[in-house]
């Protein structure tokens, strides 16, 4: 157990650097900010901190242990925002004296957001934040603006590190036929990407196919014919029930949005 966490430790040290780089854009964009943080998992593996800075470095394992924004993004898949981070009774637990020693610093904490994404089918990572001050509009932007490149920096760090280069060609085919299909839900449903993530999600767990083989059978459905693979990608052949699914699926977008 102890070699296995320590070979992941080492997979993802390379990313610390560009990760901290992309915490500190974020920073930089959100008046109030105090910390951010980035959590990931991978099936069912409990989330864990891959990169945190500011007073995110006390308060998201303390979030882990005791409840908060990020545990609750990561369970429902939906954004979570909170005007006092301390006291609000959907996580009891977390208290400052839970997180800090004490400390003029800790007082300051207000509002907090955490943003849920996924990389691919069993990847998933939450962005998170903290505030002097009760979140608007603009910070749940600025975090779905940044999801999307933390999105793909996991990707590639993933596929860099597969070693394989079979596995490699089968994430990078499954990222770009989600892609697709989360884009057409996106347009139908006029939903941020995160719920055509989790759109998708439920559909192939209902229907007990695999997401990426529920995207292509979704693409090829709206275009009217089999998917074809982008240059130098291997092909994903969705069976039928994916293509069933697919059909479902947009029977009930189409149903609706009428």
């Amino acid at each position: 157990m102890t070699e296995t966490l320590v070979n992941a430790a080492d997979r993802w040290r390379p990313l610390s650097e560009l990760l901290q780089a992309l915490l500190e854009r974020i920073a930089a964009e959100l008046p109030g900010w105090l910390g951010a943080g980035l959590t990931v998992s991978r099936g069912d593996r409990p989330l864990r901190v891959l990169a945190a800075t500011g007073v995110a470095e006390q308060l998201i394992p303390a979030q882990l242990a005791h409840g908060g924004p990020v545990l609750v993004a990561d369970a429902t898949g939906e954004p979570v925002t909170a005007d006092r981070l301390f006291g609000d009774s959907r996580w009891p637990e977390l208290t400052r004296e839970t997180v800090f020693d004490g400390g003029a610093a800790t007082e300051a904490i207000r509002g907090a957001v955490a943003l849920p994404g996924f990389w691919d089918e069993d990847g998933a990572f939450v962005l998170s934040v903290s505030l002097d001050r009760a979140p608007g509009e603009e910070t749940l932007a600025v975090l779905r603006r940044y999801a999307k490149l933390t999105e793909m920096t996991l990707v590639v760090a993933e596929t860099a590190t597969a070693g394989d280069p079979d596995q490699m060609l089968d994430l990078l085919a499954s990222r770009a036929a989600i892609e697709q299909a989360k884009g057409a839900i996106m347009a139908v449903r006029r939903c941020p990407p995160e719920e055509a993530w989790q759109t998708l999600r439920r559909a192939s767990q209902e229907f007990n196919v695999k997401v990426r083989e529920l995207a292509v059978a979704l693409v090829e459905y709206l275009g009217g014919q089999a998917a074809t693979p982008r240059e130098g990608l291997r092909e994903i052949r969705p069976g039928a029930p994916a293509h069933h699914a697919a059909e479902r699926l947009w029977s009930a977008f189409t149903s609706v949005s009428r």
